[in-house]
């Protein structure tokens, strides 16, 4: 495994291990999904690059973009869950009740 790889892997891995491990408050959640998602970028960028495929090209900006719907959905719902509940704490948070 090159370094690059071993980079990108560790990355999300450790993303991952965040988000398994920090579960108190949803911006961190959110910090985590989002480092997960862009090393999943990076990480189809150099694949890409190195297939070396017109049709692939397309493939990490379509990523980025949800991405980005992604990271704009989650502060909206973080803005909307502290508005109501006061806190951003995931163990306070009961969705399910109306």
């Amino acid at each position: 495994m090159t370094p690059i790889y071993f980079t990108i892997t560790s990355a999300f891995i450790l993303g991952l291990t965040g988000l398994a491990f920090n579960r108190s408050h949803l911006l961190s959640a959110l910090i985590c999904l989002e480092g997960m998602m862009l090393s999943l970028f990076i990480a189809i960028a150099i694949w890409s690059m190195v297939m070396n495929s017109p049709s692939l090209s397309l493939a990490p900006m379509i990523l980025l973009t949800f991405s980005a719907c992604e990271a704009s959905s989650g502060l909206a719902l973080l803005v909307a869950a502290t508005r109501t509940h006061g806190t951003d704490h995931l163990n306070n948070l009961n969705l399910l009740q109306c």
